[in-house]
Order: structure tokens, then C-alpha cells, then sequence
């Protein structure tokens, strides 16, 4: 009797972790009118994006978006060293590794959540303002990616960087790298490099930027908003309220990498192949630490990966949101398939040799049915497990 009570005990003592991994808040402003809050709460591992955080966001923010009570609503980290550092992918590895060279169920499943909760801040209606300070990287940037309001600070730090575990900047990746200023969508997604807060604003990334000391004040000063019920007067005096706060912080933005590197980054998005485009990273002139480490990070990276992120760049720019997340998909799947995603994660997560034992060495190795094998959904149009979202948006 004493076991099962401990197990029982156990399991309320799970459900409880899991429930406490994303907090959720209702703040009431002068109107009357309330202010959903969503706070990423896994402080440790930077509030990497979970399977069990998805599950809790996805109802709470449809939720939301149904009430006519709520104004807007913020999602935010715990802790001042990131939003979310990307998608907690040791789970994702584990069901990989047991049935190497299969379709898994749960790699399906996360991926198809994960989609679902990107593309509803894509379409929501109401106000989202992203807190994005700190890391935000892959998972964390796409749900930064489709809010309304992206605020970035001087600590922010943004990357896609998949290219070091063999999967491809994904979660809408393929919509916004593809409407980036010449060159910057492929170079970001091929050398997977970090970028500050000027940057983010230059490639349309973010929005607005505050310093990460002005949070509390906004906080209240989003109470004494007279929230409406018209959602564009809502999302205007949100516009508002920030850009008077930004003119304070302005003069503390760091200065842009992209654009000391602008003309350099424009030639390689005119490169027409991708052995060009790498040619062109890796001879890039004026090097400095920032682009010493993007050539690093393209030399590490799985050369399987360039070829989807350039076949991405390649499709991406004629497809509507909800194709572009279909498809991703099926690329995620198909890339916990092949091996090449387990393979990445092992050899910078797990075991850390950070010595990944690629399936092709080079670019030029790489045979042209491998990547149209990975572009192959392995689902009819109307088995789609996302065939649901939306197709008239632009």
C-alpha cells in the first residue's frame, strides 16, 4: 500500500513540475480590460521549449485569443539570461536513437505541437508582445518570430543555429528567412551566427528596443492603458507606448554586425549555387570575431543542412505561412528519419566530442535524391497532420 501511495504521490508531484514549467498570469488594466502574461519557468536550462511547455501554451493562448476580455498578451522567460534558448531536443534525440532509420510518433508529434503554437502567434489577432531578452535561439525565436510586438535588449543574442545538429533553422524559418534584407537569410541560416539587437531590428526580426531595466515600468505602464475592443486601436497605442519608451533607450543599442558586413552578405544571397554561396562566406573579408566564428560555425555544420537551407531559400519566398509550416514538417520528420539530426544532437549535447561523424563531408559530396528524399512529405494533403491551419493569409 505504502508503494502505491508513493507512486501516486510521485505522479501529482509530475504533474505539478509540468504544469509549473510555463506560468501563467491575468493582470487587470484601468479599463477594465485584462492582460494575459505567459512566463517560460525552466530557469535552468535557459526555458528551453518543451513538449509539456507547448501543451500548456497552445490551449492557454487559444484561450486567449477567444476571450474578449483579454487586451494582449506578453510571453516571456524566467530569469534575466533568456527568453528561450531553443527547443529542448534531448527527448526528441532519445526516441531517435532507440528506432534509428524510422518514422517516430513522438518526433511527429513534438514538431507537429511545436508548429501549431508558432503559426497561432503568426495569425493572432490580438497584441503579442515577445520580451526577447537574453538568448533567443531556434524554438525561442520562433515564437518571437510571429508576435506582434518583438521587444529585443542590450543582452539579446538571437540564432538559428541548426546547422551544428543537422536539422535546419525551422519553427517558420523558411517564411522569415526568406524576407530578409539580400543575402542575410542565407548566411544566417548557413552559418547559424548570433546576432544583437541592432541586427534583429535591421533584418525585421524585432521590433522595438528597450534595456531589460525599463520591463517593470512597462508592465505598469501597459495597466494604465484604456484598452478597447477594437484590436487595430489596441495594437496602435501598444506601437505607441513603445516607441516613447525606445527614444529613452536608443543611444544604448550595440552596433549592428550585419551591416559591417552588409555588402559581403548581399554578394553571397546572389551566389547561384551553394557551393558559391559557402566559397563566398568563407572568403569574406575584413574578419573579426563575430565573423570568424559564423565561418567556424558553416565548417562545423552538417553540409546535409546547407543543402535545406538553400533549397528553403530556394521555395520559401512563393509559399503562404501555412504551406511554409507543412512543409517544414515533413523536413522535420523526414530529418529524424535520416539520422543526421541524432547525429548532431549526440555529438554536441550528449556525448559533447563535439566531433560529429556526418553522413557527407562536403557540400559537393551530398547526392541530390538525399535532400529531395527529406522535401518528400511522408503524408497525403489530407493526412497532413497540419493540413487544418489556414491558407488565405499572404
Amino acid at each position: 500500500m505504502t508503494e502505491i501511495n508513493t507512486k501516486t504521490e510521485q505522479a501529482v508531484t509530475d504533474q505539478a513540475i509540468q504544469r509549473d514549467v510555463v506560468l501563467f498570469e491575468e493582470i487587470v488594466s484601468v479599463g477594465g480590460k485584462i492582460i494575459g502574461i505567459a512566463t517560460l519557468n525552466s530557469e535552468k536550462s535557459l526555458n528551453a521549449l518543451s513538449l509539456s511547455m507547448v501543451e500548456l501554451l497552445l490551449p492557454q493562448m487559444q484561450q486567449w485569443k477567444n476571450d474578449n476580455n483579454i487586451a494582449m498578451v506578453i510571453l516571456q522567460g524566467a530569469g534575466d539570461k533568456a527568453f528561450c534558448a531553443g527547443g529542448d531536443i534531448r527527448d526528441l534525440y532519445q526516441a531517435m536513437k532507440a528506432a534509428p532509420g524510422t518514422f517516430q510518433p513522438y518526433v511527429e508529434d513534438f514538431f507537429t505541437k511545436e508548429y501549431n503554437l508558432d503559426y497561432l502567434i503568426h495569425t493572432f489577432d490580438k497584441p503579442v508582445l515577445v520580451w526577447g531578452n537574453g538568448i533567443v535561439m531556434g524554438g525561442g525565436l520562433g515564437l518571437m518570430a510571429g508576435a506582434s510586438h518583438r521587444i529585443v535588449t542590450a543582452s539579446s543574442r538571437i540564432a538559428m543555429p541548426e546547422m551544428a545538429i543537422g536539422l535546419y533553422p525551422d519553427v517558420g524559418g523558411s517564411w522569415f528567412l526568406n524576407r530578409m534584407p539580400e543575402g542575410c537569410g542565407l548566411f544566417l541560416g548557413l552559418t547559424g551566427a548570433s546576432i544583437n539587437s541592432s541586427d534583429a531590428k535591421l533584418i525585421d526580426l524585432a521590433d522595438h528596443f528597450l534595456t531589460h531595466d525599463k520591463k517593470a515600468a512597462l508592465l505598469d505602464k501597459l495597466t494604465q492603458v484604456k484598452w478597447g475592443n477594437t484590436i487595430a486601436l489596441n495594437h496602435q497605442k501598444l506601437t505607441d507606448l513603445l516607441l516613447g519608451m525606445e527614444d529613452m533607450c536608443r543611444s544604448q543599442m550595440p552596433p549592428s554586425q550585419i551591416r559591417l558586413h552588409q555588402s559581403s552578405i548581399s554578394a553571397v544571397g546572389r551566389a547561384t549555387s551553394l557551393q558559391q554561396a559557402v566559397e563566398l562566406i568563407l572568403a569574406m573579408p575584413n574578419e573579426d570575431s563575430w565573423l570568424t566564428k559564423a565561418k567556424a560555425s558553416l565548417q562545423y555544420g552538417s553540409p546535409i543542412t546547407a543543402h535545406i537551407v538553400y533549397r528553403l531559400l530556394e521555395l520559401g519566398q512563393s509559399k503562404i505561412l501555412a504551406d511554409s509550416f507543412r512543409l517544414e514538417l515533413g523536413l522535420s520528420v523526414q530529418c529524424g528519419k535520416l539520422g543526421e539530426f541524432s547525429e548532431g544532437v549526440r555529438a554536441l549535447l550528449i556525448d559533447k566530442d563535439q566531433k560529429p561523424d556526418w553522413l557527407y563531408k562536403t557540400v559537393a559530396d551530398v547526392p541530390a535524391d538525399v535532400i529531395n528524399q527529406l522535401f518528400h512529405s511522408p503524408w497525403a494533403a489530407d493526412l497532413h497532420p497540419l493540413q487544418h491551419l489556414g491558407s488565405l493569409e499572404h
